[in-house]
């Protein structure tokens, strides 16, 4: 079955015209990234050329996916749009409320136990507004977007940060926040500044035990975790042409963890392969049509340097395995390099448990590659020295790989399946003891390995792999395994060496599925009742944010001044605070709790000024908030990375927060502010972060006269009665300074909907 084929052979239809006339417009040579593009504005044919990195563009997205945790917050404020249906094809997925206990049975059981009110309210809104549902087990979003949604040539917006693991097949997949899904279902305009473009060109082929998530490793080792924030990343050469679809898949996935707002694979004879493996041989025969605009001009490919801003150059012939970590995936170190390394940080060289899976690395081709690993042991008699756990990402490829018989391969390993959930790698993993916080080492397949991220645990140490090393290293036991060199002692006291992986791109025997867990919407969903009762812990109707007096803000005080790194995590956890997701007042109780203090260098202690007390975080916002006081936040450099979770800021608009002034934003973390009317600033003088200080008064000076481009002033009453002026930038354009008058972008949508009836 595809999902949505006349939308896609409309977008084909069109397609080539447009980038056609992209390419007379430009005059010159367009990469893949920029075909794509020009070929979705909101405005149809191509009229100007677009400056990179400066020029903010609508786009028309041509479907909208949503996770279970962010879902809920996107579909209760699409409820308040006014809409009957949604305007673009759309998608729910429970994957995320599945929390890792003791196995795949029991623990979906658990979940749907657990969550059915959430579950009940998702699957209603969905038959409602005419929105596919996919059950709690269907999979993780990624891959059943990839095996069911993902085309060549197509633009989809997730509100998940790892959307675009569709890139793999070709696809401009952007993560965003739930306000942009919503405006995108309510058909209206998705706005992103024109990236810039990073090309990255990959020489020779892959061997031996390198694969497909250690080229991703090796760019963020490169790159970092803010180097690509801006741009999308487009790969090409011949290694790029011998890699598998889902093996691409996996390189865009972690593309996120570099910030980037998307990657992107051409189209090639790979992707056609999988798409007819999965059942789509006639959008093969449709992109084939187009193929030779699937791809980047041959100009490009001959001269990146003139098409690209950045350009890196990776040798696949030479590339090691990496291990990346801990606490942030861009520390990469190539595995011949670890034993040195870790013994130099004092990193527990003792590896605990080994996870392999989630929505980065469980296509077919990795459970085989990684089940070949296993099988070796059990025949040369190696007893696995870590705890072992297998994450299948779809039920499509759970059933298959069963079948195929490399699930009872793990289980001779002593290996537990989980549920087919996002579980460990977003923290919903009931790992026994990790409550005594003890220092320890795990290594994964997933993508992120920020502290406390996987267990709870601060003292975790995550170490981010490909399932094949992480297979051997937890055989192993020891974090400097190096299964290239290394023997190990089996069972008779033999020295042996475990070969390099095997394994198959695409089941021999084709894919297998008895129920994919899909539910269609109703044809007609007028008659759909959607109820939220009032004493729910889980779910909670939206109240709209006040609109801009017009005024200066005057008066403010300091919510937090945050040290160092500040992620989504740390504003906003998961793990066991994912079961509010759909009620904004409880989770709000969970602000910014992870935040390191600057003045104290604690978490979730920050002082009061009412009061004089340190307090929580969202203890002393409130007070603030209970007394009419607005308050600001301060942060770092990247201030907002990881995911796309919009509830990083819904919270602290809820909680009385009016401005985020930092060094840096994350790119999605910017947008979601000033989608919630938040005003979203950084600081021309990265040095004034030093003069705020915890008793601070803030006095805007200039914010009535706000506009695109000018720079706004605040001034800083410090105790004793001195004074500073700082100076801050912003981003917004006119339309996001509507967004913020409104307050939010949301309100502006009901104001415009409300004056059309």
């Amino acid at each position: 079955m595809i999902f949505d084929i006349d939308m896609i052979k409309a977008v084909y239809s069109r397609y080539q015209s447009r980038v056609e006339k992209a390419r007379k417009i430009l005059g010159k040579p367009l990469t893949y990234t920029e075909k794509v593009l020009y070929s979705h504005l909101y405005s149809g044919e191509p009229q100007e050329a677009f400056s990179r990195g400066e020029s903010y563009v609508d786009f028309a997205p041509d479907r909208v996916a949503m996770q279970d945790a962010t879902a809920q917050m996107a579909l209760l404020q699409f409820m308040q749009a006014g809409k009957k249906n949604v305007a673009v094809p759309s998608t729910v997925h429970a994957d995320h409320l599945v929390q890792a206990r003791v196995g795949a049975d029991k623990d979906l059981q658990e979940a749907i136990n657990k969550n059915n009110e959430v579950y009940n309210f998702l699957a209603s809104v969905s038959n409602k507004y005419g929105i596919g549902f996919w059950k709690p087990g269907a999979g993780i979003i990624h891959q059943v977007l990839f095996e069911n949604y993902a085309f060549p040539g197509g633009m989809m917006i997730g509100t998940d940060s790892h959307t675009p693991t569709a890139g793999g097949l070709g696809m401009i997949a952007i993560g965003v926040g739930g306000a942009d899904a919503v405006d995108v279902m309510a058909g209206m305009p998705w706005e992103l500044k024109f990236p810039k473009l990073i090309g990255v060109k990959l020489k020779g082929k892959l061997n031996g035990w390198t694969s497909a998530k250690d080229i991703i490793l090796q760019v963020a080792g490169l790159l970092t975790v803010k180097g690509g924030t801006g741009c999308i990343v487009e790969y090409f050469g011949e290694g790029a042409e011998s890699l598998s679809a889902t093996g691409k898949g996996t390189i865009c996935n972690m593309g996120a963890e570099i910030g980037a707002t998307t990657s992107l694979f051409a189209y090639d004879k790979n992707g056609a392969d999988y798409l007819i493996a999965t059942g789509r041989s006639e959008l093969v025969t449709l992109a084939d049509n187009i193929k030779e605009d699937l791809r980047a001009d041959q100009e490009v490919y001959a001269n990146p340097e003139q098409y690209f801003d950045q350009v890196i150059e990776i040798d696949l012939n030479i590339l090691e395995p990496h291990l990346n970590g801990p606490f942030s995936p861009d520390i990469a170190t190539p595995i011949s390099k670890m034993k040195e390394v870790a013994e130099k940080n004092g990193w527990p060289l003792k590896v605990e448990v080994g996870l392999i899976g989630s929505c980065t690395n469980s296509s077919y081709e990795d459970i085989s590659r990684a089940a070949s690993i296993a099988k070796q042991a059990v025949e040369k008699g190696i007893k696995s020295k870590a705890e072992y756990t297998v994450t299948p990402g779809s039920e499509m490829v759970r059933y298959t790989v069963e079948r195929d018989g490399y699930l009872e391969t793990f289980e001779k390993i002593g290996g537990k399946v989980f549920a087919n959930a996002c579980g460990p790698c977003i923290g919903q993993w009931a790992r026994e003891g990790a409550d005594k916080q003890e220092k320890n080492t795990i290594v994964h397949s997933f993508n992120r390995n920020f502290a406390k991220r996987s267990d709870g645990n601060p003292n975790t140490y995550a170490f981010v792999g490909s399932p094949e090393l992480i297979t051997a290293i937890a055989i192993a036991g020891d974090l400097t395994f190096d299964p290239r060199k290394d023997k190990l002692l089996n069972e008779k006291g033999e020295e042996v060496m475990l070969n390099a992986p095997e394994g198959n791109e695409l089941p021999p025997k084709g894919f297998e599925v008895d129920d994919p867990g899909y539910q269609a919407p109703a044809q007609d969903g007028s008659e759909v009742k959607i109820e939220v009762e009032p004493t729910s812990e889980r779910l909670q109707l939206l109240e709209s944010f006040p609109a801009w007096d017009g005024k200066n803000i005057t008066g403010a005080r300091l919510l937090i001044k945050a040290y160092g790194k500040c992620t989504t995590d740390h504003i906003s956890m998961a793990g066991p605070w994912l079961r509010f997701r759909g009620h904004l007042d409880n989770i709000s109780n969970n602000t910014l709790i992870g935040a390191i203090n600057a003045f104290n260098m604690e978490a979730n202690k920050v002082k009061n000024e009412i009061s004089g007390e340190y307090l929580s975080v969202p203890d002393s916002a409130r007070k603030y908030k209970s007394e009419g006081i607005s308050t600001i936040i301060v942060g770092d450099n990247n201030y907002g990375e990881g995911s796309s979770r919009e509830h990083a800021a819904m919270q602290p608009r809820h909680l009385g927060v009016r401005v985020v002034l930092v060094k840096s934003f994350a790119r999605i973390h910017e947008t979601n502010l000033k989608k919630q009317g938040m005003l979203a600033l950084t600081f021309v003088n990265p040095e004034d972060y030093d003069k705020i200080k915890e008793d601070d008064i803030f006095n805007f000076l200039d914010l009535d006269q706000f506009s695109p481009g000018k720079s706004i002033n605040i001034e800083l009453i410090h105790s004793d009665g001195s004074k500073d002026i700082i100076t801050t930038n912003h981003t917004y354009n006119q339309g996001q300074i509507e967004w913020f008058k409104a307050g939010s972008a949301l309100n502006l949508i009901k104001q415009n909907e409300a004056k059309n009836k």
